[in-house]
C-alpha cells in the first residue's frame, strides 16, 4: 500500500552525503545530545515510555493496526511485513527479486515542567534515538523484519529542602535535611519478526487479503535508583546516607499481529488490524545497598560505612498485557494525475494493574488511549509541494503512571507531519527515499496533578529501500 507517490522532478537531487551523515547521527544518539532529560514520572514502573511507532504514523497521531505501506516498516503489527514488495520472473515462477527496506529515525525533544502553585518552570532539550529497522521480501505475500528501539528511558533528578520531623510526639522539628533523588537507566526491545498472507483473492481489480504475523525478540534494560540525604547543620555533623538499588533485567519478548484488507470499490481499500502481546516475565538481578558517604571534588562520593550492601539478588519483573485494535479507510492513487487519503483510528489498552518488581506493585495503573490521523496526497504535479504526503492527527488518554492524588494522569497531543519523497541518487538503481518528518506537542498532567509537562518533539526519519537479491545481465 503505497502512501506516498516517489516522483519528484529532476531538479531534485539527494546527495550521497545525507544518507550517510543520517546513519551516524542515529547510531550515536542512544544518548542524549544536547542535555540530561529530567522526568520525574520516569521514576515509576521501567520508566517514560518512549514514542513506539513508526514516525511515518506518528505524524498521524500513532495510528498502527491496520496500516502498512510498501516503501517503511510498521513494526508494531508484524502482519504488515507480508505487504513487502517481491516480484517473479514472467516465464517462470521463481521468485528473483524484491525491495529492501532500511529505516531509520531520530527525535529530538524538548520538555517544560511545572507545578501548578509555582510560576518557575523548568525546560530541557536532548535529542535520542528512535529505531532502526530492516525489512526484506522473502517470496511474495512473505516478509521479514528486524532491528532495534527504545522502549522506556530513566531519567531524573529532583533536589528537596526541607524540615525533618521527630517520628513520635510532640513530633518537634529535628533538624533541616537536603535530600536528592536520582534515576537513570531503561529499556530496549531487540526483535525479528515474520509476516504471511494466509488468504487473498482478487476484489474490484484489486487484493483481498488476510495476514498475520509475529515478533519475537529479547527485551532489556536496567533501573538505577539512589536517594541521598544530608542535614544542613552548622553546629552537628552528620554523615550523609545513600539507599541505592540497581537492577538489570532481560528475556524473550513476543508479540502478534493481523491485518484484513478488503477493496470496497475500484479504488478504495478498508482495512481492519489488530496487534497485541500477552503478560511476560522478565529475569531481574539487583543489587541493594545502605551507607554513609562523603563527597569532596578531588574524589567524588566515597563509602564511609557500608549498612546494608547485598548483591546479585534474582527475582521477577512482570509485564502487562496490551493490546491495540483499529481500522483505515485508504482512496488509492490509481492513475498517474490522482491524489489519495487515508483516515484511521486505533484504540490502545495497557494493563499496567498487573505489573509487578520482585512481586512488588508500583505507582502505575492501567492505561488506555484513542489515536486517531490521517493523510492527504495532492494531485501530482511539475511543483515538488504537490509530490508531498501531508499527515495530521490526534491522541488523547490516560498515562500509565499513577499520581496517588485520585487524579488521572491524562496525556493528551495533537501531531503533523510530513512525507517529502526524494530523487533517486544514481540512475543505475531502483532506490527510493523516503523523508518522513513528525511534530508532535504532548500534555502531560493538569492543575490538579502534582506536576505537569508539556512535550514538544520533532521526528526525523529515512525510510531507504532499494532492490536486493536481483539478477545481472550482461550484453
Amino acid at each position: 500500500m503505497q502512501l506516498v507517490k516517489l516522483i519528484t522532478p529532476k531538479k531534485i537531487n539527494a546527495l550521497r552525503g545525507v544518507y550517510v551523515a543520517f546513519v551516524i547521527l542515529t547510531l550515536t544518539a542512544f544518548s542524549p545530545v544536547f542535555s540530561q532529560d529530567n522526568s520525574p514520572y520516569s521514576r515509576y514502573g521501567i520508566g517514560d515510555l518512549v514514542p513506539n511507532t513508526h514516525i511515518s504514523t506518528r505524524a498521524m497521531g500513532g495510528i498502527s493496526a491496520a496500516y502498512n505501506d510498501a516503501y517503511s516498516i510498521n513494526f508494531n503489527n508484524p502482519a504488515s511485513y507480508s505487504t513487502f514488495q517481491a516480484w517473479k520472473e514472467k516465464k517462470s515462477k521463481k521468485l528473483y527479486t524484491g525491495r529492501a527496506i532500511l529505516d531509520i529515525g531520530l527525535n529530538i525533544e524538548n520538555r517544560t515542567l511545572k507545578e501548578p502553585a509555582n510560576p518557575e518552570k523548568f525546560t530541557v532539550s536532548n535529542a535520542l534515538f528512535s529505531y532502526v529497522q530492516i525489512g526484506v521480501p522473502l517470496r511474495n505475500r512473505w516478509g521479514l523484519s528486524f532491528g532495534l528501539r527504545p522502549v522506556s528511558r530513566i531519567s531524573y533528578k529532583i533536589l528537596t529542602r526541607e524540615r525533618l520531623l521527630s517520628p513520635v510526639a510532640p513530633f518537634n522539628s529535628i533538624d533541616s535535611a537536603i535530600t536528592q533523588y536520582e534515576g537513570s537507566g531503561g529499556s530496549y526491545l531487540a526483535s525479528i519478526g515474520t509476516g504471511f498472507t494466509v488468504y487473498h483473492k482478487e476484489k474490484h481489480k484489486m487484493e483481498e487479503r488476510l495476514s498475520f504475523g509475529i515478533n519475537g525478540g529479547y527485551f532489556f534494560g536496567t533501573k538505577d535508583y539512589s536517594t541521598r540525604r544530608a542535614f544542613a547543620n552548622d553546629t552537628v555533623e552528620y554523615y550523609k546516607a545513600n539507599y541505592e538499588t540497581k537492577a538489570s533485567y532481560g528475556n524473550l519478548y513476543f508479540n502478534a499481529g493481523m491485518q484484513f484488507n478488503t477493496p470496497v470499490s475500484k479504488k478504495m481499500m478498508f482495512t481492519i488490524g489488530a496487534h497485541g502481546n500477552w503478560g511476560q516475565k522478565l529475569n531481574a538481578r539487583q543489587d541493594i545497598l545502605r551507607e554513609t558517604y562523603d563527597f569532596d571534588e578531588t574524589s567524588g562520593y566515597f563509602r564511609i560505612d557500608s549498612i546494608y550492601d547485598e548483591t546479585d539478588v534474582k527475582g521477577k519483573i512482570e509485564m502487562p498485557a496490551s493490546y491495540t485494535v483499529g481500522v483505515t479507510l485508504q482512496k488509492y492513487a490509481v492513475a498517474a494525475k490522482e491524489g489519495g487519503w487515508i483516515v484511521g483510528i486505533d484504540f490502545l489498552q495497557q494493563n499496567w494493574d498487573n505489573y509487578r518488581y520482585y512481586g512488588q506493585t508500583d505507582a502505575v495503573q492501567n492505561k488506555w488511549e484513542i489515536r486517531m490521523g490521517a493523510q492527504i496526497n495532492p494531485v501530482p504535479k511539475k511543483s515538488y509541494l504537490s509530490n508531498i504526503g501531508y499527515r495530521f492527527g490526534f491522541f488523547t488518554g490516560s498515562d500509565y503512571v499513577s499520581t496517588g492524588t485520585g487524579q488521572k494522569l491524562k496525556q493528551t497531543g495533537g501531531t503533523l507531519g510530513l512525507a517529502l519523497p526524494l530523487a533517486n541518487y544514481s540512475r543505475l538503481t531502483q532506490q527510493a527515499t523516503l523523508i518522513n518528518l513528525a511534530f508532535e506537542y504532548i500534555k502531560r498532567g493538569n492543575n490538579n496533578n502534582l506536576l505537569s509537562e508539556n512535550l514538544f518533539r520533532i521526528s526525523a526519519g529515512f525510510s531507504l529501500s532499494d532492490i536486493w537479491f536481483g539478477k545481472r545481465k550482461y550484453e
